[in-house]
């Protein structure tokens, strides 16, 4: 006699779902204080298992993917005025455009497939546009504001520059104020550039690769 075994309980994350220049590595660094696994990108398995708390891509594009297969997540979205995010992404995709459009290398497909998505269509002419890029920005939010209707209390809408932000990021994840050592979101990333998140040294970073290496699945 055999007995099937149980389905693994999926354990709920919480999943940062701004887009790429909102202010998602300081967020991910708050959440390395406030004591949470966070990986900021993940591209393999193991980063899905792992962390608790995973930002950037692909979770700004799979966000509804991921809502199924990890049950009771919670949702950060992070806004931006349009006047600070619109150069900042500007000069972000420019750097990126080359190595998101090659097809013999580049990106890896995981991080092509996210920004060819959420920015499309994709080419030299369309990110020099603000009115473009605009729309993609309002694309994903009215996506998002879709999707979590009638689920408000899964969802917590943020723009970091604001002043009560923080204390409403504790509230959102029952965070006594009290308790927490942090006052406040950290600026990194400035002036364009955007890999800061490599440079923290914590134990409980989860790396987005496997020493350079992706899965082709997920999730």
């Amino acid at each position: 006699m055999t007995t099937d075994c149980p389905t693994p309980v999926k354990t709920g994350k919480i999943l940062i779902i701004g887009l790429p220049r909102t202010a998602t590595t300081s967020v991910c660094l708050a959440m390395l204080g406030l004591g949470y696994k966070t990986a900021h990108n993940a591209y393999t398995e193991n980063a899905f298992i792992e962390a608790e708390v995973i930002a950037d891509t692909p979770v700004f594009c799979d966000y509804q993917k991921l809502d199924k297969h990890f049950p009771n997540s919670k949702f950060i979205y992070l806004t931006r005025q349009p006047e600070k995010w619109l150069p900042s992404i500007k000069q972000l995709l420019q750097r990126m455009m080359v190595n998101l459009q090659r097809n013999d290398g580049g990106f890896n497909p995981h991080l092509k497939r996210c920004y060819n998505d959420v920015f499309s269509p994709l080419t030299p002419d369309n990110i020099e546009q603000d009115d473009f890029l605009l729309r993609c920005y309002q694309r994903h939010q009215q996506a998002i504001s879709n999707y979590f209707q009638g689920r408000e209390q899964d969802l917590l809408t943020i723009d970091v520059s604001e002043e009560q932000s923080y204390a409403h990021l504790l509230e959102f994840l029952t965070v006594d104020k009290e308790s927490s050592s942090h006052h406040g979101f950290k600026v990194i990333n400035i002036g364009g550039k955007v890999k800061a998140w490599q440079a923290i040294n914590n134990k409980l970073k989860v790396e987005s690769t496997n020493k350079g290496k992706i899965d082709k699945v997920l999730y």
